[in-house]
């Protein structure tokens, strides 16, 4: 026993110490220990409100670097949700690579202006991303939407430097003012939220809270990137058996995994089924908390903000209607004489920022018109992607002429007697 417990101890060594010297000549002194650093991160960046750079501080930017200790977590038979963050880091080097954005500098917090390129980039990578590949909708439809967004960030950046603040407050209290001219103090008790803040905190928003609220905003556009772009990247590169990997990794569910089937189908329904659930995923899991972060702030002072900048968007999708004209102020009233009545005000009377309500909008107008665009009158898509990402940026300033189209709802309120006729 003794005898065969000796040649059994032997035998487990001389493996052991045979298995040391292959590993030793086929990888690096101490490489073990180095990927053993980069396992079981948490990805404390992800949503982009951490700090600039990637998913986790700890991790390299070289892509090279990254696809190296992927490779070897994957020989080792490591569980993928063990290298979840390397594996987002390494698809959100490639795909920030790929638009030309510096990943380890891009810091949202830092304002609009230091991020311009950062937006035109990104926002360009969409669209070439659908010009591509005509089944990746959802790309297309957030880089057209995107010169809206970045538009409007440019025009808050000026009002942060003290663009007519308070022509802004003083055109919503006229609002105020006319509705209850035309209806009573009860009315105006029923107007959005957002309005009423507008009118009554229009004048103290600071300079400083509109850099605050931009910066938030800028997080949830480096946030939607993060999420989706890495998603597309690689399945443009290695198809459906990468984000297989993703899905393993526990960087989405099956519900995300679904959709990517659909997406690359080629059956007309199921890729626009794929394409929004991507949507819902970046509207709901990715910015919805943020949104709610962005319109609770101080208060007032972010209800009237995220309400602004739904009153004053205009979509640059052919055929959707702006926010102001989808569900406007409608209300009943009692005239004069005692009749019911109803009072129309042409401004909307929900919040972008509420997922609910930017939801219905974006179901009802966005995507689908924007599916339209794509299936019936692709060479005009086309045509309009293919501008300059500069010039669409440029022509799509909504906020400057806030003041006039508050003013403008002012003069368009109407208040008519109801029909009893039945």
């Amino acid at each position: 026993m003794r005898i065969g417990a000796s040649l059994r101890t032997a035998a487990l060594a001389l493996a052991v110490a045979l298995g040391v010297g292959l590993v030793a000549a086929a990888t690096p002194a101490g490489a073990a220990t180095d990927l053993d650093r980069y396992l079981d991160l948490p990805l404390v960046n992800r949503d982009a409100a951490s700090g600039p750079g990637g998913v986790h501080p700890d991790l390299p930017y070289d892509a090279a670097r990254l696809r190296e200790l992927l490779d070897r977590a994957r020989a080792e038979g490591i569980a993928p949700a063990r290298y979840a963050a390397l594996l987002s880091q390494y698809w959100l080097v490639d795909a920030t690579t790929k638009a030309g954005i510096d990943l380890r500098t891009w810091d949202p917090r830092a304002g609009v202006t230091p991020n311009r390129d950062n937006l035109i980039k990104s926002y360009r990578y969409y669209e070439n991303l659908q010009l591509e590949h005509r089944e990746l909708r959802w790309a297309g439809m957030g880089g057209q939407v995107g010169a809206d967004f970045g538009g409007g960030l440019v025009d808050f950046e000026l009002m942060g430097a003290g663009y007519d603040l308070p022509g802004i407050s003083e055109a919503a209290r006229t609002v105020l003012g006319a509705v209850r001219d035309a209806a009573g103090p009860q009315a105006v008790a029923l107007l959005p939220a957002g309005l009423s803040a507008l009118a009554e905190a229009g004048a103290d928003i600071t300079p400083a809270d509109l850099n605050h609220i931009n910066g938030m905003i800028l997080v949830m556009q480096k946030n939607i990137f993060s999420d989706l772009m890495p998603m597309h990247d690689a399945y443009v590169s290695q198809g459906l058996p990468a984000l297989e990997e993703f899905q393993a990794a526990g960087l989405f569910g099956p519900d995300i995994m679904a959709a990517w089937r659909d997406v690359a189908s080629g059956d007309e329904d199921r890729i626009g089924a794929g394409n929004r659930a991507l949507l819902r995923r970046e509207q709901q899991w990715a910015v919805s908390a943020q949104w709610d972060e962005v319109r609770g702030y101080k208060g007032s002072v972010g209800e009237a903000i995220t309400y602004l900048s739904g009153a004053a968007g205009s979509p640059s999708v052919a055929g959707v209607v702006p926010p102001r004209e989808f569900h406007p102020v409608r209300m009943p009233v009692t005239l004069a004489d005692g009749r019911p009545g109803q009072l129309t005000l042409p401004l909307p009377d929900w919040n972008w920022s509420v997922f609910d309500a930017r939801w219905d909008y974006i179901t009802a107008e966005l995507l689908p018109k924007y599916q339209f665009q794509v299936q019936h009158n692709w060479p005009a898509l086309e045509a309009a992607m293919r501008v300059p990402y500069e010039q669409q940026l440029e022509t799509h300033r909504p906020l400057l002429n806030i003041p006039q189209l508050l003013l403008a709802a002012a003069n368009q309120l109407r208040v008519t007697p109801i029909d009893q006729e039945s």
